[in-house]
């Protein structure tokens, strides 16, 4: 499927993006869900507009990890994400001590590899935002379940420990204002 036209849309403002701004760090599953579930491209192509808008404006983007794991599907998401690469890909290589630190101090120490593997690409983004953590927020669709432990822990009780802000989907279009007219 190809990427919906693009014009100047009404949620676009002419507000410029000023240094210390939050950077909204996009998880796959937000992507994933949000076509499934309740925006499909074919049906709310307003809400990828924005979402390429938004990270044109520099108010979130999505780090080249998360980007390769929707990317490598044959789907319509794939499609969309590779045409707006340009506008939502993170211009930022991820620090490995931190990634390090996100498995050793947010799952556990003693991972095996297998145990690692499963952690997905996850340490990656919670490692982006541990790189700045006043002005990065993790959104995700992961749901906090605290008494899961080392691989099985989600995103939220990560972030929680390194004292990152985690948010969902649904509050990233409250907070960035999204309304589709």
């Amino acid at each position: 499927m190809c990427a919906p036209a693009r014009s100047r849309q009404p949620w676009a403002s002419a507000e410029v993006i000023r240094m210390g701004q939050s950077l909204y760090l996009l998880d796959a599953n937000v992507l994933i869900d949000a076509n499934r579930d309740y925006y499909p491209l074919g049906r709310v192509p307003q809400f990828w507009n924005w979402l390429a808008d938004s990270g044109e404006r520099g108010l979130l983007k999505i780090p080249q990890e998360t980007y390769d794991e929707v990317a490598d599907g044959k789907d319509a998401v794939a499609d969309w994400l590779q045409d707006n690469v340009a506008a939502l890909l993170m211009d930022e290589v991820v620090s490995q001590p931190l990634v390090a630190q996100v498995i050793g101090d947010g799952y556990a120490p003693d991972l095996t590899d297998e145990e690692i593997e499963k952690t997905g690409r996850d340490p990656f983004l919670i490692a982006y935002a541990l790189a700045d953590p006043a002005n990065r927020i993790v959104v995700s669709n992961e749901v906090s379940s605290p008494s899961k432990t080392r691989a099985n822990r989600k995103i939220p009780d990560i972030c929680r420990g390194f004292n990152l802000r985690a948010i969902n989907a649904f509050a990233l279009i409250r907070e960035l204002d999204f309304r589709a007219r």
